[in-house]
Parts: structure tokens; C-alpha cells; sequence
């Protein structure tokens, strides 16, 4: 018999919010959410608090009563089960996720992310390699299963591992263990020596797919094997390719990794670019290297947000970062233009994110159709901020404000925390909200393009709102997406916060998942966090080559920061104090020398 009530059962969910009050006497906890919904809870004999913790850390016990624990202001998870009871809803309160003592927050604590990037470098580099040392990236899988384990069929994917060298190349930067640099290096000479095409006839490099190593045969993948882009050259992995090179470059300097990068770039400027309407296709043919044959079937003469916009958080901020030269803030202005002129889309909240050759948007294309990809909203919001940094125009600033403040609506989840993943970017007849696609699971890399978003935005602006946003969207990644049993994050959780642990969903290594939005994650956040918002000072690290740097200038900057907010303090070179610096441009002239440098770089918030 169906009762009458369909909402007549018991169901566990999550509550995320602020206490405005608890009454020990009746269990009476009281929670405004993140758009200021009120929502009482039941604290009951059962009921038991933790804190959240890092990676790598033991549980710490609560032994505070709750009367202490739950005051007002302080920022709650709240675990429990709702029962209907005589018409209406109660909340039985059985776990409070703490994420920090009092009104403050843990993952504000100067040493966090530097800690948690350490921690997911140690966790890849043993999954990969074992103790080895020097490291050998012929053993490297692309699937990582949940606590590390590795499978003897595989295609190494080019684009992992270097996703995975970009990690240990961050953790390195931020940490100065030079363990993570060794990775790094050995994981860019592979990529050179196994992955990588020069055509000497277009002058050009361009990035086979991967090695297909099965049944003990080892062979070459030119073109790609992801579904979505099978027997093509898709933009978006040449971009990928070059995302670990160019984070060791800005640490070495190496010249052949310069010249492979500028090989690329012809790639995407003779093959991939429309000269007559602008912008880059998202895939070529691999025999033809043209955008339209008709062997690309879906993918001919198409353009998309990977292929106009990846090229800035991949790898062509932190190649200007590495050099300055004009020619990249040139390429990072016109795709950002771009963004500016074709993605905004007055009739959704959401931009679009497909084109045909002539930017009218492609709404019927594969599994995306009409579809927003919460992230790449988010993604498009902190980059372009960062781009504002490089070239101030009100075109970006104005676009990644009405982003930021519109979405937490249509993408966040304002009961719960966290942020969705894909979601109707129109409404339906009769709907007043935008539905969810396939379901309301919680991808780790979104989350991380949230929280970059609002702390760059917050820490620019000085909006508390965005802060507000930033805060909110660490909590909930730092309370549920750290795997504190196996070591790495998750690639989904739940809506209310516990791992989904199926499919490709469970793996710590894919297509998908290989370190680097992780460790981007930890290191951006660690310098917003410190540069802009008020954290403190902080240390990196380089190894300039002795044939590094053909200027032999280093460039320091962490990121694209707003000018004057950030200066380079002090200089160490192999330990010792060393005075030929810029501190305004961040920039340190190297000696000449015949061996490798050390070179700590100590950087703060600007006075005033």
C-alpha cells in the first residue's frame, strides 16, 4: 500500500550551517544554512562530535560537552536522520563534523595545505613507485585503484603522468623536498623520450595519447582512445601534455623543456587556431592535422571551453609566470576575450561551452547537450581574475562577478555545502529550478574550482561574501573528500558527503584523476590564503639549471597576483643570503655558475 505522504520515511541527509543557538536543556540545536534557511536539530545522548583532520593525521577525540562546543557563529556539519512525526519534520542529530575550534578554521592554519600537498605526493609517489630511488616511470599506471593498488594492463596515459609531474613539481615549490623534484624530473625526461613527436618537416611537437602496454607488447597511441575523442587529436590533451613540463620549467628552467613548449604552441597556432574567426578548434584529424575532415565526425570544425580556455590553467599562465614574455600575455588576452565575447549567454545563469566553427553554440553535442558543467563556470570565474591581474580590463572583472555572485543558486548546495557537477543550464516548462542531469554526486575537482574561485576573488576584492563562498566550499572539502584510510582524496562523494565508491568513481588513478587538481588546489589555496588574505609570508623553492633561464633571470611570482599585493622579501641561494633581487617584480638574477642552484624565495603580503 503507498501511503498517502510520499515523504512519510525516515532518511538520513546532511545539514551545513552556523549555530545560532543551542538549548542543552531541550537538545535544541539551532542552524542558520549558507542562504540563511533555519533549520533545528535534536542533540541527543548519541550524538558525538569530531573535528576534521589532514591528511595524515591521527583522530583527535572531542571532550568538550556540547554546551561549549555549539556556539553561536561557529560553522557545523550535522550528520542525522529526519523522521515525519505528526505532520512535520524532525532532525535527530548523530554526528557534528567540527572545522575548527571555535569561529575559526583549521584549514586556515599556516601549515595546511603545504601539509596535505606533502601527504598526496608521498601517497602517488609510493603508489607509482614504490620506494625506488631514482624513480622508474616505465612503471607508472594510469589506474590507481583506491588504496594504490596498480593494474598490469594499461595505457599510460600522457596526459597522467603529466598531471602527476605537475604535482610533484607544486609539492616541491612549496615544500622543498627534493624527492618531489627527482619525481618530477625523471617524469618530464619520460614524457620526452616516449611521448613526444617533433616533426621536423611542420617544425612542430606534438603529444601521442599514451603507451599501450599489454601482454607485454609495448606500443605507441597517436591518436587518442577516450571515448569522446577516439581516432582524433584533441586540444585539450595537447594542452594537458604540457602542464607538469611547465611547472618543472618554472623550477628549472631546463631549455629542452622550453623548446618542446614552443613546439607546441606552433602545434596549436598552425593546426589547431581559426585565423579568420579566432580561437582553437577542439580537434584535428591525426593523419590530416585539419579541424574539419569528416573523419572527426561530432568533434569537425568544433570549438569548446578546453580548447579556448584550458590553455590558461593548464600551462600558459605559468609559462608567462616562468618568463615574462609578452607573446603569452598576448595568447592569454585574445582567449580571454574570447571568453568574454562568445561564452556569457543571456538567457541562462550558466555560459556556454560548445561551438560550432562559427561560435554559434552547439547545444546537441555528445553527452553535453544543453548542459552546464558547474566547474567550468567556476574555473572561468578564477581565471579570469587571475587574467585581470596580468591585464586589467573591466570586461573580466565584471564577467567573473556576475559568475561568482549568481552560481552558488544554481550550482551549490545550500543545505548540505559542496558543489554539484552537471545541471540543465535552461529550466524546464513549469520548473523555478535548474535540474541536475544525472545525479547529485560531488566531484573533487569541482569543489577545488569553487574554492579558487572565491579566495582569489575575496582576496581582490575584499567582498565578505566571496570569502564567505571560499570558506564554505574548503569546509566541505576539506571535512568529506580526504581519504584519511588509503592515503589521496576522492574522486566523488555523495550528496551528503560520503564517498561514492564505484566504477571509475573509486579509483584514485584515471583518466580523470592523477594528483594535479589536488595539488593545485593545495598550493593556489596556501598562496591566496597567505598573499592575499591576510595569511603571512611564504617560502618557495627553485633549482635553476646552470643553463637554465636563458636570461638568467628567475621569476618568482607564486601566481597571477593583483600588482603590489605581494614582494619578494628575501633570497637564499644553496643556503646562503643572496642580495641581486627584485622585490616588486619578484624576479631574482641568478649567478653564473656550473652547477645547479638552490634558490628559497621568500615572499609576503605587501605593506599597506
Amino acid at each position: 500500500m503507498v501511503a498517502e505522504n510520499p515523504m512519510d520515511f525516515v532518511f538520513s541527509d546532511l545539514v551545513a550551517g552556523y549555530v545560532v543557538g543551542y538549548d542543552p536543556t531541550r537538545g535544541a540545536l539551532d542552524l542558520r544554512t549558507s542562504d540563511g534557511r533555519p533549520v533545528r536539530a535534536k542533540i541527543t545522548r548519541d550524538t558525538y562530535a569530531e573535528m576534521i583532520r589532514n591528511l595524515g593525521e591521527r583522530p583527535v577525540g572531542v571532550s568538550e560537552p556540547m554546551v561549549d562546543l555549539l556556539r553561536p557563529g561557529r560553522h557545523v556539519f550535522v550528520h542525522g536522520l529526519f523522521y515525519p512525526e505528526r505532520g512535520a519534520t524532525t532532525f535527530d542529530a548523530k554526528r557534528v563534523v567540527l572545522v575548527g575550534p571555535g569561529e575559526s578554521y583549521r584549514f586556515e592554519e599556516t601549515d595546511w595545505w603545504p601539509r596535505q600537498l606533502a601527504e598526496l605526493a608521498r601517497f602517488y609517489r609510493h603508489a607509482q613507485f614504490g620506494s625506488a630511488d631514482p624513480v622508474d616511470f616505465a612503471d607508472y599506471r594510469t589506474i590507481l585503484r583506491l588504496g594504490g593498488d596498480k593494474s598490469d594492463d594499461h595505457v599510460q596515459e600522457t596526459d597522467t603522468v603529466s598531471r602527476l609531474v605537475y604535482g610533484m613539481a607544486s609539492a616541491y615549490m612549496l615544500t622543498g623536498d627534493e624527492d618531489f623534484l627527482g619525481v618530477a624530473e625523471r617524469g618530464t625526461e619520460y614524457l620526452r623520450d616516449n611521448m613526444r613527436f617533433v616533426d621536423r618537416d611542420e617544425n612542430v611537437v606534438y603529444w601521442y595519447h599514451g603507451i599501450d602496454v599489454r601482454d607485454g607488447i609495448q606500443s605507441r597511441c597517436f591518436a587518442s582512445e577516450f571515448s569522446d575523442d577516439s581516432q582524433s587529436i584533441p586540444a585539450y590533451e595537447q594542452i594537458y601534455a604540457l602542464v607538469g613540463p611547465t611547472q618543472t620549467y618554472r623550477i628549472t628552467g631546463d631549455p629542452r623543456i622550453a623548446s618542446d613548449i614552443d613546439g607546441t604552441l606552433r602545434l596549436f597556432e598552425r593546426f589547431f587556431k581559426d585565423p579568420v574567426r579566432g580561437g582553437y578548434y577542439s580537434h584535428i584529424d591525426p593523419i590530416l592535422l585539419s579541424p574539419h575532415h569528416e573523419s572527426l565526425g561530432p568533434n569537425r570544425s568544433r570549438k569548446n571551453w578546453n580548447s579556448i580556455g584550458d590553455h590558461a590553467p593548464a600551462y600558459l599562465i605559468n609559462l608567462y609566470l616562468a618568463t615574462g614574455e609578452e607573446r603569452h600575455a598576448r595568447m592569454l588576452e585574445e582567449t580571454f576575450d574570447l571568453i568574454v565575447d562568445h561564452f556569457p549567454d543571456a538567457t541562462s545563469p550558466f555560459v556556454q561551452e560548445r561551438f560550432h566553427g562559427d561560435w554559434t553554440p552547439d547545444r546537441t553535442h555528445g553527452w553535453q547537450q544543453d548542459r552546464a558543467v558547474v566547474g567550468h563556470n567556476l574555473k572561468i570565474a578564477w581565471n579570469l581574475t587571475r587574467m585581470n591581474a596580468i591585464k586589467s580590463k573591466d570586461s573580466y572583472s565584471v564577467l567573473a562577478d556576475r559568475i561568482a555572485r549568481s552560481l552558488p543558486a544554481y550550482g551549490a548546495d545550500r543545505q548540505r555545502g559542496g558543489w554539484y557537477d552537471v545541471v540543465q543550464r535552461v529550466l524546464g516548462v513549469g520548473q523555478d529550478r535548474h535540474r541536475l542531469v544525472w545525479h547529485d554526486r560531488k566531484a573533487w575537482w569541482q569543489q577545488e574550482q569553487a574554492i579558487l574561485a572565491y579566495l582569489i576573488l575575496a582576496g581582490t576584492t575584499g567582498d565578505p561574501e566571496f570569502l564567505k563562498q571560499g570558506r564554505e566550499a574548503q569546509a566541505f572539502y576539506n571535512a568529506f573528500f580526504l581519504d584519511h584510510d588509503e592515503g589521496g582524496v576522492y574522486f566523488n562523494v555523495l550528496a551528503d558527503g560520503h564517498p561514492y565508491l564505484l566504477g571509475t568513481e573509486r579509483l584514485k588513478g584515471s583518466h580523470s584523476m592523477s594528483m594535479y587538481h589536488a595539488a593545485e588546489l593545495a598550493f593556489l589555496s596556501t598562496v591566496y590564503g597567505r598573499l592575499l588574505l591576510g595569511g603571512g609570508p611564504l617560502s618557495l623553492w627553485f633549482k635553476p639549471r646552470a643553463d637554465g633561464f636563458k636570461d638568467r633571470v628567475l621569476r618568482v611570482a607564486p601566481d597571477a597576483l593583483p600588482p603590489g599585493s605581494a614582494r619578494l622579501e628575501w633570497v637564499e641561494v644553496d643556503g646562503r643570503p643572496y642580495a641581486d633581487f627584485d622585490p616588486v617584480a619578484m624576479t631574482v638574477n641568478l649567478p653564473d655558475s656550473d652547477h645547479d642552484l638552490t634558490v628559497r624565495a621568500h615572499l609576503a603580503p605587501a605593506e599597506g
